[in-house]
């Protein structure tokens, strides 16, 4: 049994280097003074100024950042939202509505940013800002709705019971007792949104326009016409951003168990 958790323990550390080990490089040659990625020259901090003389980087981070803010909050109304109509009331088709609501999660990207162009195409509705943020609260407000869901599932009725007996209206009793209880997953799904939203590549490419190119995007498209020592410093962002958010939302996820 030792041998085998020996074993074990040699192919997790060999498939978390697999997946680390490239990340850790990007990380490293984002400081490398040379404009060579696979040569090292000294140590420098530049390229991380030098984002911000880029005015193409800088449109492109503004323009993630909107589509992210918008996509949270509509993400947070609709998961909230329907986390507790679907705990609220009984549905007949209710399993099936829940299916539905949580199956662009598990759809490939490609089979949603293509029905979603379809889809835009069809309605002849113009790409930019907001085919963005309806093609992103597709995915990221099913996350906020299985977060309130998970907090719904330890809720005592007797708090919206006891609001009720107090004199409080239905309305006053979800807004001043719910809502602060459900805070802790709702602030966790809003988290995971942003985070999803900030690092979409795959349905942006899809739903974006020319004039509305994030930085995902903006990436790819430079990556393909070379090396830049400045897509290594402006990834390091995106990666530090990506893992302060996902250690926000494990902590409060912890927090409303």
């Amino acid at each position: 049994m030792t041998r085998v958790n020996r074993l074990l323990t040699l192919w997790t550390a060999f498939i978390l280097l697999f997946f680390y080990l490239p990340i850790a490089i990007l990380v490293l040659f984002s400081f490398n003074e040379s404009r060579l990625n696979v040569v090292w020259t000294g140590f420098t901090t530049k390229w991380y100024a030098a984002l911000w003389r880029d005015s193409l980087l800088v449109r492109a981070m503004k323009n993630s950042l909107i589509v992210a803010s918008f996509t949270t909050i509509v993400s947070v109304v609709l998961g909230t939202a329907g986390g507790w109509l679907l705990y609220r009331f009984r549905y007949r088709a209710a399993s099936l509505l829940e299916t539905l609501v949580f199956l662009p999660m598990i759809v490939p990207e490609v089979i949603l940013g293509v029905s979603l162009l379809i889809l835009f195409v069809v309605i002849g509705f113009q790409l930019g800002y907001t085919t963005i943020v309806i093609s992103h609260v597709t995915f990221c407000f099913p996350f906020v709705m299985a977060s309130v869901q998970a907090r719904l599932a330890g809720l005592d009725p007797s708090l919206e019971e006891a609001a009720l007996d107090l004199g409080a209206t239905p309305l006053q009793a979800f807004t001043k007792v719910l809502i602060p209880y459900l805070m802790p997953a709702i602030v966790s799904g809003a988290l995971m949104s942003f985070t999803l939203s900030l690092d979409e590549l795959i349905v942006t490419y899809f739903t974006a326009s020319a004039g509305t190119r994030t930085l995902p995007l903006e990436i790819f498209g430079r990556v393909k016409k070379g090396l830049d020592p400045s897509l290594n410093a402006i990834s390091t962002v995106f990666i530090g951003a990506t893992v302060l958010a996902v250690l926000a939302t494990e902590a409060l996820r912890r927090r409303s168990k």
